[in-house]
């Protein structure tokens, strides 16, 4: 799990039923816009990794509905991972049905050799107004697609961990074939899923795998999960299990945002994502960075 990985930094820490948890946090980056390039994030990157940042998160579009520059997310991990030395890195989030499992799982994998074991892989079913599914004829129902999701999570699990493994489901089959080299972590790189919290099938669907990073009402009107939110994943899966709360844009009232991240945290939260706009100008990008993240004091 992530806490195995990465240790030494300055961490919130917050007892939960015996345990110490530590809250990492995260900046979460477009590979789109002006300054969305793999060289100029691989650059963000490097920024918060010297400022105090734990972790370093993509987003995942093949095109922008407002039509900005869309880079490749993996080839951006990739310049972000041989970039820095200990921040976390990963996808938030893949929308995995419209990917071949085996191919991502691939491609993951390579991440996770670049970056010598800091990869997490983020999984959603997708955004259902983006033209990555609408524009190109991809599956439209929800409850397809989370099917979608299920199986293509069971290929890249056995991909991982097995040789000589075969799949028939009902979207995906394979036959005898042997994903090489596995990943560095084991026994897999950690699975993270979003999703609705307020919905039973994404919520059920994280706590199967290793860590949540589920909201509460998606963008625009976007809700963060609250500290009962996290109490409740908490209790049903222990220590060993990670819960990441945020993924928007920080607000201007920097006491209130310190004073959420103790209250999610307390509630056993281990991360605290921050989304940076890609329209945000590049400086002001830096500037964000560079002054780290919002700490409880």
């Amino acid at each position: 799990m992530v806490g195995a990985v990465v240790s030494g930094f300055a961490s919130a820490l917050c007892p939960i039923r015996g345990y110490r948890l530590l809250v990492r946090f995260a900046i979460d980056l477009s590979p789109i816009g002006p300054w969305g390039s793999p060289r100029q994030l691989a650059e963000l990157a490097r920024l918060a990794e010297g400022c105090g940042w734990d972790g370093v998160f993509v987003e995942d579009y093949v095109f922008h509905a407002e039509g900005l520059d869309a880079y490749d997310p993996w080839v951006a991990l990739a310049a972000i991972a041989v970039a820095t030395e200990q921040v976390r890195i990963g996808t938030l989030v893949t929308p995995l049905p419209r990917r071949r499992p085996w191919k991502l799982a691939a491609e993951a994998v390579a991440v996770d050799h670049l970056s010598n074991g800091r990869m997490i892989l983020g999984v959603g079913s997708g955004d259902p107004t983006s033209p990555d599914l609408t524009s190109v004829g991809e599956q439209a129902d929800p409850r397809v697609r989370g099917r979608m999701l299920d199986e293509a999570l069971a290929v890249i699990d056995g991909l991982w961990r097995e040789d000589d493994f075969s799949f028939d489901g009902d979207y995906y089959q394979l036959e005898s074939v042997s994903l090489r080299p596995k990943p560095i972590q084991q026994p897999r790189i950690p699975i993270w899923v979003g999703g609705a919290f307020t919905y039973r099938r994404p919520r059920e669907r994280a706590l199967r795998w290793d860590g949540s990073c589920l909201y509460r009402i998606q963008p625009p009107d976007w809700e963060d999960m609250r500290p009962e939110d996290v109490r409740a994943l908490r209790q049903q899966r222990g220590e060993r299990f990670d819960i990441a709360v945020g993924g928007r844009r920080r607000r201007d009232d920097g006491a209130a945002e310190r004073e959420l991240v103790a209250s999610i945290a307390e509630a056993g939260a281990s991360w605290w994502n921050e989304w940076v706009p890609p329209d945000t100008p590049l400086e002001r990008v830096r500037e964000l960075i560079g002054g780290g993240p919002l700490r409880p004091s």
